[in-house]
């Protein structure tokens, strides 16, 4: 029903890149990194470079990366979806999916990224303080863990493992 609240990243829809719109549902049984990206910050290399890499190790466990590019941290994200697409794929060679630019702050944050941050708020409250915040969400569409942009997504694969082994 319309009415009910939204308690799962399941129960959200989103964007693509070409404007689409994608069901989360349809990632249900699947771990779920969600990240907001930028291609002018200074974490960009480590940050893209380590998604893929734990993208490519655990894709075919059951892992997918929700990459939304944000332009509200030092316009770092000047580009039009296809640049973005287009950075992303040819200089990192990134394979999961990167949707349409969103903003995560202020009245117009996206519906997807206001129950993230209501779900596990930050160390500067719920705000998303810069590009690369990581949220891990489980196979159930549960918000189980926040990262800090400067957490290397290498150092989250424990978390990672730990949760794709649980049933």
């Amino acid at each position: 029903m319309a009415s009910q609240s939204k308690t799962s990243v399941h129960d959200f829809s989103v964007k693509d890149a070409k404007g689409q719109d994608v069901d989360l549902s349809i990632y249900k049984g699947k771990l779920l990194l969600i990240v907001n990206v930028a291609s002018q910050c200074g974490l960009t290399n480590s940050n893209y470079t380590e998604l893929s890499q734990l993208y490519d190790k655990y894709k075919n466990q059951g892992l997918e990366i929700l990459a939304f590019p944000c332009n509200q941290f030092g316009a770092q994200e000047p580009g039009d979806n296809e640049q973005i697409q287009e950075f992303a794929c040819t200089r990192f060679k990134a394979e999961f999916p990167i949707f349409d630019k969103v903003d995560v702050n202020g009245d117009n944050a996206a519906p997807l990224y206001k129950h993230l941050k209501s779900s596990k708020g930050g160390l500067f409250g719920d705000s998303i303080k810069w590009n690369f915040s990581k949220f891990l969400v489980d196979k159930e569409g549960n918000v189980v863990e926040r990262y800090a942009p400067t957490t290397s997504p290498l150092s989250i694969e424990k978390d990672i493992k730990k949760l794709l082994e649980t049933a």
